[in-house]
């Protein structure tokens, strides 16, 4: 997935990193007394046990408990982002994204990320000190409901080792075509993973602030629709708001989707299914997030493969990211390329896609490998019909105008109606349809682009690959791997909810 910082980059997971985290909603109060400690520390037991109760995970042991102050959280966060190996992958994927347009070529990721996780600290769950970590500058009454969104991380925690259960990526830059598909195949189960481990930490969230009305998510199946407008919500996060929508989507995406996910799990399937079987039997890729029935009926899941395309451009080039585009960085794509109601009819019709980036040997000094003309790009996407991927075609390359300098169309290069040929102040761009195949080639010459296309298309299968053991990444996804293995992703602002007699909380995150 592309935005992995995980993805793009294989997003890591920190052995000490929280699990949770949520966005607090009086940050200026004062400290909490002696007294107001007391009563938080005591209920972590009683909200552990509806926890324990609401999802069917067992108790195996207590939580440790600390109560933290906000300078000791933004030490804490900024000393793990130095030390994560995600967070470093996530600098190598910054120039792939920016390649895609995902991101502006003159956005700084690393100083976005600092600023959003120091912002957005309100409480974590830390998997490797097994303790929940409570502030003592949000006061009890506020801080219970995301107690019962933490402890769903601890029991979660206790029932498989999340830190085990969540790092199923593979490390390093593929070398040879077995790696490559080896890292298609595994690319985004560590995305799919963060999307159950906060749908299910969502869902015992909105239960235990439902839980005097007798209510749960189960049975308001209108609730999670209008959770996830709320956790789309940015108002409560200046700077989430000022994010480019990749970042905000991706970073969003395990909790809202997640939640869905959970909901759809719970009513169709029950509470053991939707929790401890999840857990055991986790998806792989956010297509299943974003599409629950998948899951249940086993449906597999669209991968392609890439051909042994080391000998084409191990001269020139050598390898620097590859991954699943999957049908969450197409809605961004779309949306960002042609407006949300293109990208709400186009993404149901993905059938599959991969990335691969290469950096041009040439590129000797820090600049020039800092920039996007060091990379080269290629781009194969699988649609379900030839009219979606003739759309998406034509939205892709209305935007090449937009990311390059000094375009020119070359026509006369085009071999048919359906190539569409540029020139570039970053290399030539080929952009061609086959039936619902289309390939984009950007910073390869032309004649290489061809030999690159015409090789992925000759080892696709007709049926989808089945995924093999576990990962895969997505390069949107990927940036939410990194934030959420600080805790540090803000779910948006989930704003007074009264439709069932309950009123939840004000902000939510992990």
């Amino acid at each position: 997935m592309l935005l992995a910082v995980g993805s793009l980059t294989g997003a890591g997971q920190a052995p000490s990193s929280p699990e949770g985290q949520t966005t607090a909603p009086s940050a200026t109060q004062a400290p909490m007394t002696k007294e107001q400690a007391k009563e938080l520390f005591r209920s972590v037991d009683e909200i552990l046990s509806f926890v324990s109760t609401d999802t069917k995970l067992p108790i195996e042991h207590s939580v440790k408990r600390k109560l933290i102050s906000r300078d000791e959280v933004n030490r804490y966060l900024r000393d793990k982002f130095d030390e994560d190996e995600g967070a470093k992958r996530m600098e190598r994927s910054e120039i792939v994204l920016k390649k895609f347009g995902l991101l502006d070529r003159d956005f700084h990721l690393r100083p976005f990320l600092l600023s959003l996780l120091t912002e957005q600290i309100a409480g974590f769950y830390d998997n490797k000190t097994k303790t929940v970590n409570l502030l003592d500058w949000i006061q009890p009454d506020e801080q219970k409901p995301v107690l019962a969104h933490e402890l769903t991380h601890a029991l979660q925690d206790q029932k498989v080792g999340l830190t085990k259960w969540s790092d199923v990526s593979l490390n390093g830059t593929s070398r040879n075509v077995q790696e490559d598909n080896r890292h298609l195949q595994v690319d985004e189960a560590e995305t799919a993973r963060d999307a159950v481990a906060e749908g299910q930490a969502m869902a015992v969230f909105v239960d235990y602030t439902l839980r005097s009305t007798g209510r749960t998510i189960a049975d308001a199946p209108e609730l999670a629709d209008r959770l996830k407008d709320q956790v789309a919500d940015t108002s409560g996060s200046p700077i989430m708001a000022r994010a480019p929508l990749m970042l905000q989507e991706s970073l969003l995406f395990p909790y809202s989707e997640g939640l869905s996910f959970e909901q759809d799990i719970l009513v169709k399937a029950g509470k053991e299914a939707a929790f401890a079987g999840v857990l055991a039997n986790p998806p792989s890729s956010s297509f299943e997030i974003m599409h629950p029935d998948a899951y249940m009926a086993h449906t597999p899941v669209p991968v392609l493969r890439l051909p042994d395309i080391h000998p084409l451009i191990d001269a020139e080039y050598m390898p620097y990211d590859l991954g699943v585009m999957g049908e969450l960085d197409v809605r961004m794509l779309a949306e960002l390329f042609g407006g949300r109601e293109i990208a709400t009819a186009l993404a149901p019709a993905w059938d599959g896609g991969l990335y691969y980036a290469a950096q041009r040997k040439s590129a000797v000094t820090a600049a020039e490998k800092e920039s996007t003309a060091s990379i080269s790009l290629l781009y194969y996407s699988r649609w379900k019909n030839p009219d979606s991927a003739r759309s998406f075609m034509r939205i892709y390359a209305n935007q090449i105008p937009r990311k390059y300098s000094g375009v020119v169309r070359r026509s006369k290069d085009e071999a048919d109606e359906e190539e569409r040929v540029y020139s570039t102040n970053e290399g030539d761009v080929l952009i061609s349809r086959s039936g619902t195949k289309v390939f984009i080639g950007e910073g390869f010459n032309l004649a290489l682009s061809r030999k690159l296309r015409d090789s992925i298309a000759s080892v696709q299968t007709v049926g989808p690959m089945h995924l093999a053991v576990l990962p895969r990444h997505e390069p949107s996804l990927a940036m939410a791997r990194l934030l959420e293995s600080f805790g540090a992703i803000n779910a948006g602002s989930l704003q007074r909810y009264t439709a069932t007699g309950a009123t939840l909380p004000s902000d939510i995150v992990r």
